[in-house]
């Protein structure tokens, strides 16, 4: 092929990998949903500072009757997370929540807490697409337990 005739081609193909890139159809369909996939949960995050040391505190967060549980992480981390998953079709209920916090080296209990979080609703892909998934969020707070994330700042 001439060298031509590659910016030719190049030329040709550019509209085209243009559209498929913006999410649009050749054919005029509406093809805008992303494919991005997410799961119902409830999650907590907290500071691992806020914790003490080196992954000094263990982090149980039950739904239900479900739980997960991890370390806290290391305390220059800005932040951490634990979610426990929940069916799809959990719908826009409310869920009990506990969250237990307890010190690696002794064992003892530094944090114990219990809410319900009511689920709300949440569209990863835009309103008209799927999936449809059920949310709630929670701060672990080193004196307060389970408070709202609202006001955390995820960056030192």
């Amino acid at each position: 092929m001439t060298r031509d005739g590659a910016a030719m081609l190049r030329t040709l193909h550019l509209p085209v990998v243009v559209a498929v890139l913006a999410g649009c159809s050749l054919l005029g369909q509406d093809t805008s949903c992303t494919m991005a996939d997410d799961d119902s949960r409830v999650s907590v995050l907290w500071r691992p500072a806020d914790f003490g040391g080196q992954d000094a505190a263990s982090i149980w967060l039950c739904v239900n009757s479900h739980c997960e549980e991890r370390k806290s992480g290391r305390p220059d981390d800005p932040f951490a997370t634990l979610s426990v998953q929940l069916p799809d079709d959990v719908g826009a209920s409310t869920v009990p929540v506990r969250l237990t916090v307890t010190s690696v080296k002794t064992g003892d209990t530094v944090v114990e807490d219990s809410t319900r979080a009511r689920l709300t609703e949440q569209h990863p892909n835009g309103t008209s697409c799927p999936p449809t998934v059920w949310t709630a969020t929670f701060r672990a707070h080193p004196d307060k337990g389970l408070t709202s994330p609202r006001g955390l700042k995820l960056q030192r």
